[in-house]
């Protein structure tokens, strides 16, 4: 993950069919007007791109989780805590009989090949020169090819999204394959009986992808995480960013057994309807 800010994605995820080793990472690289894939019992759950039969055919043990995002920069607050859940995806995907390598296997080689290309990022604009992306992608995976016994990258991108709560007595949003309850911020009293549920609240979630040696796409996927917004009890009318954004381990653990299923498979996957 990297570290300028960022717009805001809208609520979609980008569906890419297999790809040659440059288009496939520049069309990953772009906005795709493909809406969201839901079903079952949360309409919300996303229904990841999963090419199992070249997921079988990489045979695919040893991964690296990159420290960059496959889109662009996830914004700046965001990213503060990219450490920790790459952390937690990591040990999810040890749990589940994969070999993690250290993510420095990775970064010094990206750092090194930033110092000859230039970085992909402007600073500025948070945009993402695709050329310079995938020329440094295809020195960092001939390195590693060479040097390592790597056989996948894993690409862990933190999105915003903007969310509405559904209507009704209980207040809750659906995002993601996650259902959400309000949270409230301040030293106020609460909420105001006119506040305006309607407005749009932003929620954050974790995409991730897997490229094979070949920069093959064999896996994307997301799952939602939390609001990165709270009701904000001193006007009571209002909402604001959080303070505590993305600290509940639970929260986090499902948004990543979410957006890796079914590349491993989530008990109760909310796209299942209950029986």
């Amino acid at each position: 993950m990297s570290a300028p800010s960022r717009p805001r994605l809208q609520h979609q995820i980008c569906q890419i069919a297999r790809p040659s080793l440059i288009a496939g990472l520049i069309l990953s690289l772009m906005a795709c007007a493909n809406p969201l894939s839901g079903g079952g019992y949360n309409p919300s759950t996303v229904t990841a791109d999963f090419n199992a039969a070249l997921y079988t055919q990489s045979a695919i043990k040893n991964v690296v989780i990159t420290n960059i995002n496959l889109g662009a920069p996830s914004r700046n607050y965001l990213e503060k805590e990219a450490g920790q859940i790459d952390g937690r995806i990591s040990s999810y995907l040890r749990n589940n009989g994969f070999n993690v390598l250290p993510q420095r296997e990775f970064s010094q080689r990206w750092n090194n090949a930033v110092s000859v290309y230039g970085d992909p990022v402007d600073p500025t604009t948070g945009r993402v020169n695709m050329k310079t992306f995938v020329q440094l992608m295809q020195t960092v995976r001939d390195q590693m090819r060479e040097q390592t016994n790597v056989d996948a990258f894993v690409f862990t991108d933190l999105i915003e999204l903007d969310v509405v709560f559904e209507q009704g007595v209980n207040r809750i949003v659906r995002f993601d394959g996650v259902t959400r309850k309000p949270a409230l911020q301040g030293a106020g009293s609460g909420v105001n009986a006119d506040f305006d549920w309607g407005r749009s609240v932003t929620a954050a979630s974790i995409q991730i992808s897997m490229y094979n040696i070949d920069l093959e796409k064999v896996f994307l996927g997301r799952g939602g995480i939390e609001l990165t917004e709270a009701v904000d009890t001193r006007s009571g009318s209002s909402f604001v960013r959080r303070r505590d954004i993305l600290n509940n381990e639970d929260f986090i653990d499902e948004g990543i057994a979410l957006a890796l299923h079914p590349l491993i498979p989530m008990a109760k996957w909310p796209g299942t309807v209950p029986e």
